[in-house]
């Protein structure tokens, strides 16, 4: 009986003894957990700054006449504040990345007139645009600082849904800079998120606080890589976060942020096709041996697509090997490859998989259309349209019939306003070259070296000038 009851005695010992080895290895680990948020904000905060914008914004003439009709006057202009975040991505040469609507005027279409960046340390520095792209709400910003720390990008193909992340950012005023918060990735691909065929759209869905002034911010993994550059939230109608929010993950803001800092616009390919998700009926109507891909409704005459054994009909399914689910990923994943490129698309054809070659090319008609910006000399520059030439009383009637680029905007003291430039000229030829559209322009502007004189011909009226400006 004595040894029985010693017996009994150990083996509570032991069980108690086990029980707290475990629960002290468990608020370890927990405890190690949760001490990595903290690691990771420390490590990363410096390289996310808040960003204030100014532009002044001229009255709507109605509403003026409204008001002076009830006896009341209002200023024929006023002054439009606005906040965002970025994240510091180049130390070296002090680019950061931010949304493309944090420091562009919709109502003007152009960037806002002043815009200033605030580092951790409560430095304070006024930011260039380098380049911008609507396309994917992406923009990059330079500012002349010294002793800057630059994010660790990461990579959001690797991403899954379930892991912890951290989001770091402004939401709703400076004061709250450096905001963070933390929670988990809920979805991947999303791509309905805006209503508009223009966009680029593959978000990372997260249930981390993201709020208003956190656009631009940083989205972090466990590891504290930036993994997304936070932009749009779904609030159910009102301003604040209802655990609904996206970023733009890292993999198209590296090839966006690569593109604008070289080129100073972004090379897309494209395919050449109009098409369609799967709807259910669709499926069940034709027949289909699969729910993912995209079903080719049209192609476009002259096109990658029209040059290759693509029909009416293809259902795409994948892409050099990557299963797609859908049209708007196919779109990605297109724009993401370099023109000149022969990629294989599986395809369903009367249910028989076959693979179609597609050799892709660059889609100009979008970098025609995109607006260009070169801050080096305080230049805003456009395509010609019909727009333009109405709002400066051009000559000519058709804007095919406009050879070169028009000046938009022109930055107070800037180089180019000492050497003469001002809204509504014409720059004809960039050194000895003529030049036809932005991407022309940008184009013979990378052949210069810094410090090095540019020769431009500048067309104002029905007389031309040549104007020199130092790169």
């Amino acid at each position: 009986m004595v040894i029985k009851s010693f017996q009994i005695n150990m083996m509570k010992k032991l069980t108690f003894i086990l029980l707290f080895v475990s629960t002290s290895f468990a608020q370890s680990k927990a405890y190690e957990f949760f001490n990595s948020f903290a690691d990771i904000a420390e490590e990363v905060n410096e390289s996310v700054v808040t960003i204030t914008t100014t532009n002044t914004v001229q009255m709507d003439r109605d509403v003026q006449n409204f008001y002076r009709y009830w006896g009341r006057e209002i200023p024929d202009e006023y002054e439009s504040k606005s906040l965002g975040s970025g994240v510091i991505v180049d130390d070296e040469n002090a680019f950061i990345v931010t949304n493309h609507h944090v420091i562009f005027d919709e109502r003007s279409q152009k960037p806002v007139e002043e815009i200033k960046v605030q580092l951790l340390d409560k430095r304070i520095f006024e930011a260039t645009v380098i380049g911008l792209d609507k396309a994917t709400d992406l923009a990059v910003l330079q500012i002349e600082a010294n002793d800057i720390k630059a994010v660790n990008l990461g990579d959001s193909e690797a991403v899954r849904v379930g892991e912890w992340v951290i989001a770091i950012g402004s939401p709703f005023s400076a004061s709250l800079s450096h905001t963070v918060t933390a929670g988990i990735v809920s979805a991947l691909g999303r791509n309905d998120v805006m209503n508009n065929l223009n966009t680029y759209q593959n978000f990372i869905q997260t249930d981390a606080a993201i709020n208003p002034g956190n656009s631009g911010g940083a989205l972090l993994n466990m590891n504290g890589e930036l993994i997304g550059i936070n932009a749009a939230i779904a609030s159910g109608g009102g301003r604040a976060n209802a655990g609904i929010g996206f970023a733009i993950p890292s993999t198209m803001v590296k090839k966006v942020m690569n593109d604008l800092i070289t080129k100073g616009y972004v090379v897309r390919s494209f395919l050449g096709i109009y098409m369609q998700d799967i709807s259910e009926d669709l499926y069940e109507t034709l027949e289909l041996q699969t729910r993912n891909g995209a079903i080719v409704s049209d192609i476009v005459e002259g096109s990658p697509a029209s040059k290759s054994d693509l029909v009416e009909g293809d259902v795409i399914v994948s892409f050099e090997g990557k299963e797609i689910s859908n049209g708007s990923e196919l779109k990605n994943l297109v724009s993401s490859t370099d023109p000149g490129s022969r990629v294989k698309l599986g395809i369903y054809r009367d249910n028989k998989k076959k693979n179609i070659y597609v050799t892709l090319e660059e889609r100009e008609d979008l970098v025609a259309a995109t607006t260009n910006v070169n801050y080096e000399f305080g230049l805003l520059l456009e395509n010609p349209s019909e727009d333009l030439i109405n709002k400066y009383k051009l000559n000519e009637k058709n804007p095919s019939n406009i050879q070169g680029v028009i000046v938009t905007g022109v930055e107070n003291n800037s180089p180019a306003e000492e050497a003469g430039l001002k809204e509504g000229d014409i720059i004809t030829r960039v050194g000895r070259k003529k030049i036809f559209s932005t991407k022309d322009f940008l184009s013979e502007m990378s052949k210069f070296d810094d410090e090095s004189k540019v020769l431009f011909l500048v067309k104002r009226g029905s007389s031309s000038r040549f104007i020199t400006i130092t790169r």
